[in-house]
């Protein structure tokens, strides 16, 4: 049995469409939904496949039009198999560190090890002449390190975003503040990577700082991504990591970066 794997999104023309469309089948002259149900006829069966649509709320009825094309083929023919799937679309990074038009489904992008972008925003504050930052504590709910601290708000770049942005995006609903762009300082970029039971996360973080005051009791935490947040002194944070055991998923190198770009 063939197996195909189809990447729709919803910002993409239908010319664009249709070209990956082709591109994926390995077919070409695909230019609507009746070239298209001719393609996948000529394919045959056993065929299997699943296609990943960019969950953004806007309507595209070339992607309409294509779901038909495979349902229908699915419906007069019990050998070939579809699956639709919703996912957020994330462009990926090229060998220049450079944000690309190509997307891909997240799901896929954490399967496959593809370099994709991040953003960390660190909320940090001055007292008693130390630097705190403010911790969040990971859902339990969540895929990748569940129950444990980590920097105060992050986030994925979705397909066609920019870092600040996604920045202030993150912020905003992680932790219930609205900041101005001004209010971020881009203090560099990282790589980094998680490998977990069939989870390859391969990131480039753009990494943040806001100075601005905030009392904890202000926030408004969102409960699918965070149980709850705490200040802690960053020299006391690092001996904690070192001679305590706490769960934490805190990169050394960031809070380096921080202690540079503050003093």
């Amino acid at each position: 049995m063939e197996d195909f794997e189809i990447f729709l999104s919803r910002l993409a023309s239908e010319e664009k469409l249709y070209e990956e469309t082709a591109k994926k089948l390995g077919a070409a002259d695909i230019t609507d939904r009746y070239t298209l149900s001719g393609a996948i006829a000529q394919k045959g069966a056993p065929a299997s496949y699943k296609v990943y649509i960019s969950d953004e709320d806007i309507d595209n009825s070339a992607i309409d039009d294509i779901k038909s094309a495979f349902t229908d083929a699915a419906e007069e023919n019990p050998e070939i198999s579809v699956e639709f799937i919703s996912d957020e679309f994330l462009n990926l990074i090229d060998d220049k560190a450079r944000i690309t038009a190509e997307s891909k489904p997240r799901t896929l992008v954490h399967r496959d090890g593809d370099l994709h972008p991040t953003v960390h925003i660190w909320m940090i504050k001055r007292r008693d002449g130390g630097i705190f930052v403010l911790l969040q504590k990971r859902s339990h709910e969540k895929d990748i390190n569940p129950d444990c601290y980590d920097v105060s708000a992050a986030g994925h770049v979705s397909q066609g975003e920019e870092f600040r942005h996604t920045a202030l995006k993150e912020v905003r609903e992680e932790l219930g503040l609205d900041i101005d762009r001004s209010q971020l300082e881009f203090i560099g970029l990282k790589k980094a990577e998680f490998k977990k039971d069939g989870i390859d996360d391969n990131e480039l973080v753009a990494v943040y700082i806001c100075r601005e005051h905030i009392e904890i009791e202000d926030l408004t935490l969102q409960s699918s991504e965070v149980s709850e947040v705490c200040w802690a002194e960053i020299d006391e944070l690092l001996s904690v990591m070192k001679y305590e055991d706490i769960p934490n998923c805190i990169s050394l190198d960031e809070l380096d970066m921080i202690k540079k770009a503050v003093f």
